[in-house]
């Protein structure tokens, strides 16, 4: 292979440091969700009556929802700071904090100043068909819950500031620590044989608490900086207004592709075949947690690089990246191979046949998709991702369609043989689009996934081996 074809541009020792701390953090961030899922549900069914626990998650997927009212501002105005910043324009970066800081708190109180009529009037318990939790205790948990999701908006843009100066591992680590302590303090009163009330009331108040502490580490860490309104420009809202919007498409995709295609296979082969199904789904997703790491990982360090105006870097980060998505999710794909029927079956209680068929399909399905997904990253990061958004809707709903189709016909096979369609639609636009942001070319980017640092080239490491049996051994004792 000609590798001066695949030649590009050497990441520093800084930029590899803090790519392998975000990826730590990242991995912790992880690490907290499982820990967290993992304790409640052992916790919350020893202390509280079944009834009560089936209730609760119930009414706490309610305020989720509540995530959407930033309309992607938060991701928006995290990626325009860190491209001004890294051009030098700090006030820049600055403003469009500011701007985006007051836009998400107006939007954060007008909603949580209509979440309390609306609690207030409507008969939440039942309509949700709640009958081990109040009424009256049901509104003041969606209440108390929900003000908890709109204070993580603020966070976010709190988040963005430290991704700006390029300390994104810390703010992604402190924002961890927070959920990790609010979910601590949110045990103690189950654990104390207080009900659901209290639990949600004391979420609500560790929640708080952190929100203010982070807002503190920010005002410390980085002093430029300001929470006031002087540098507010309605004009950056207009301007980021777009590519916010478009953000929203990604959660409305993501709806179609698990829960729509879901629904298609209940339509076509019944509720026993979409347990089957959605399990074995769940279990070739888990590739998809690696990718992501990925993503998150580079998402900064893209946007850094475009706004330093380093095209030989941003090229290389694109690729590496890519790369690294590609490595990880073969190789977790090829463990769940070995293992995952086996694993399939034991977590089910033998109820999902251990298909390695069907599991073989959607694995394959994972690794399309991480190709795009990571590639994807460099128009995201860039907020050029406006049609990207409109693609994956396009894509997604007609996988739905004919996950349906396929499914009448060829059963199971043809439902997990869908979920190609969008991957294939999305790998054809999404990389010449990044190709092109990044100033490519597909054959050296298709080179470059086999390029490896000299050190670990197959000759290097023959030679290390062969100096290795050569040198003579240490003197006997």
């Amino acid at each position: 292979m000609d590798w001066k074809a695949v030649e590009e541009c050497a990441i520093d020792s800084h930029i590899k440091r803090r790519l392998m701390l975000g990826f730590a953090s990242n991995w912790v961030g992880k690490l907290a969700n499982t820990i967290t899922q993992l304790v409640q549900v052992p916790v919350f069914f020893h202390f509280w009556a079944t009834s009560v626990y089936g209730d609760w998650l119930i009414v706490s997927a309610i305020p989720t929802y509540l995530a959407f009212s930033s309309i992607g501002f938060g991701n928006v105005a995290s990626n325009e700071m860190t491209m001004r910043n890294s051009a030098g324009d700090r006030e820049g970066a600055l403003r469009v904090f500011q701007s985006c800081w007051w836009l998400i708190s107006l939007i954060c109180a007008a909603v949580g100043l209509l979440l309390a009529p609306v609690l207030y009037l409507v008969p939440v318990a039942s309509l949700l068909n709640i009958h081990a939790i109040s009424e009256t205790d049901t509104k003041w948990i969606i209440f108390y819950l929900g003000v908890s999701v709109l204070l993580g908006q603020l966070e976010q843009l709190m988040g963005a500031a430290y991704t700006c100066v390029a300390r994104y591992p810390y703010g992604s680590f402190v924002k961890t620590m927070i959920s990790l302590a609010a979910f601590a303090a949110t045990i103690a009163p189950v654990v104390l044989g207080y009900g659901p009330r209290t639990a949600a009331l004391v979420f609500f108040v560790a929640n708080g608490i952190g929100t203010l502490t982070f807002g503190l580490f920010v005002r410390k860490d980085i002093p430029w900086i300001e929470f006031g309104w002087r540098h507010a420009r309605f004009s950056e809202i207009r301007r980021l207004a777009p590519p916010a919007f478009a953000f929203m498409g990604f959660p409305a995709g993501n709806a179609l592709n698990l829960q729509g295609t879901l629904i298609a296979v209940g339509y076509a082969l019944g509720p026993i075949d979409v347990a089957i199904f959605a399990s074995a789904r769940t279990v070739s997703r888990v590739a998809l947690q690696m990718v992501e790491m990925v993503n998150n990982t580079f998402w900064p360090e893209l946007s850094i690089a475009f706004g330093a105006k380093d095209e030989s870097l941003l090229r290389s980060l694109h690729r590496r990246a890519c790369q690294m998505a590609l490595i990880l999710s073969l190789f977790i794909v090829l463990c769940m191979m070995t293992f995952g029927p086996w694993f399939l079956t034991h977590w089910t209680g033998g109820k999902v046949p251990p298909s390695r068929g069907l599991l073989s399909i959607l694995l394959l399905v994972v690794v399309v998709y991480s190709l795009w997904s990571t590639s994807s990253t460099l128009a995201k990061a860039l907020n050029q991702h406006q049609r990207l958004a409109a693609w994956y809707i396009v894509g997604t709903g007609v996988t739905v369609l004919f996950t349906y189709l396929l499914a009448v016909r060829y059963g199971l096979y043809g439902a997990a043989g869908s979920l190609m369609i969008s991957e294939v639609i999305m790998n054809l636009y999404v990389l010449p689009v990044s190709l092109r942001i990044a100033h490519d070319t597909f054959p050296a980017f298709a080179a470059s996934m086999m390029h490896y640092p000299a050190s670990l080239r197959p000759g290097v490491l023959q030679a290390r081996l062969r100096r290795g049996k050569a040198e003579p051994g240490p003197p006997p004792l």
